[in-house]
């Protein structure tokens, strides 16, 4: 489905309509660049717009159009190809959700193709027609902007976590007498599902830089230098809350251990508080006919006076050592 689709000449939006028509245009105006933006399209669609552009050698269609784990970067005759993942973060199941984005540059026209929720558009787009001295500068430019908004977009995605990794991290030392091991271990795995691709864009981007260094103009080098940096400080703000799960899950099976620990001295104090008057009642119930008081009055008040005296005891020894 075609989002929209914009030729801009000398940084302005020109007036035509957002179809695949205005792209057979460009030739007619010198120095124009097209801007055709898919959210999930077919091959027929894809395939219509890189003909019309006039570069159908330049890319495999099935090969844009194929999920990708990871971020890629290829570069074919005159297309330049980069795929980038997306992430939003959904709070309430605690889960990333990971999109994707591909972009497709030529010198006269960049195709973004994206599937997913994460990293729209069409706020980018508006922002950019604000500034039409930055958009004179041409597809390099519009790359340069949308790779800097995928990867400003993963900070509300870590925000998402890092909120979440408090709480937990909360409740490990709360005094509730839970432990959320489930949570803290769903909300490794999802940590682990972010970095993969945010670490795997490093390499990636850096060739990017290489190769547009001489053919792009300084400010979108800037920002694609900028946006590498921010990309550092994203991943070791990743590594970091991964690091603070694993401190978190390790004191948490701590804690377990420890409270493990303090209910069997608790249970085997009880135990050896209920063995006492048992041991006494099994001895005298074994009805022998020679037993100490067997056949006085106060034989029966004494014993149960006597028992309840170890017992109390007893007591008062495991509390004292913390047994209780």
């Amino acid at each position: 489905m075609i989002v929209d689709c914009a030729l801009y000449a000398a940084g302005h939006r020109l007036d035509l309509p957002p179809t695949l028509d205005s792209l057979a245009k460009i030739p007619e105006h010198p120095g124009a660049f097209g801007w055709l933006g898919f959210r999930m399209p077919n091959a027929d669609e894809l395939g219509r717009a890189v003909e019309t552009l006039g570069h159908p050698d330049d890319i495999e269609i099935d090969e844009v159009l194929a999920p990708h784990t990871r971020p890629v970067l290829s570069i074919e005759g005159s297309a330049l190809q980069i795929v980038l993942r997306t992430a939003q973060y959904v709070d309430r199941d605690e889960t990333i959700s990971l999109g994707e984005l591909t972009l497709i540059v030529w010198n006269n026209a960049i195709i973004s193709v994206r599937y997913g929720q994460a990293s729209p558009l069409a706020y980018l787009r508006s922002e950019l027609e604000l500034e039409p001295e930055r958009l004179a500068h041409g597809p390099l430019a519009v790359m340069a902007a949308i790779i800097e908004q995928v990867v400003a977009d993963y900070s509300p995605a870590l925000d998402g976590f890092e909120h979440d990794v408090i709480e937990v991290e909360r409740d490990v030392f709360s005094d509730s007498g839970t432990q959320p091991v489930r949570r803290l271990y769903r909300l490794k795995r999802e940590v682990r599902l972010f970095q993969s691709p945010l670490e795997a864009l490093d390499e990636p981007l850096e060739r990017l830089i290489r190769h547009v260094r001489r053919q792009a103009d300084a400010e979108s080098l800037e920002t694609l230098m900028e946006t590498s940096d921010k990309l550092g400080r994203t991943i070791a703000r990743t590594r970091s809350l991964s690091n603070l799960l694993d401190a978190a899950l390790t004191a948490s099976l701590a804690q377990t251990g420890i409270q493990q620990n303090e209910d069997m001295r608790k249970i085997s104090a009880w135990v050896a508080m209920a063995a006492v008057p048992t041991m006494v009642a099994g001895i005298y119930g074994m009805n022998f006919e020679h037993m100490p008081e067997l056949r006085s009055s106060v034989g029966y008040p004494l014993t149960l006076i006597g028992m309840g005296g170890v017992v109390l005891f007893m007591y008062r020894v495991f509390k004292r050592s913390g047994w209780l």
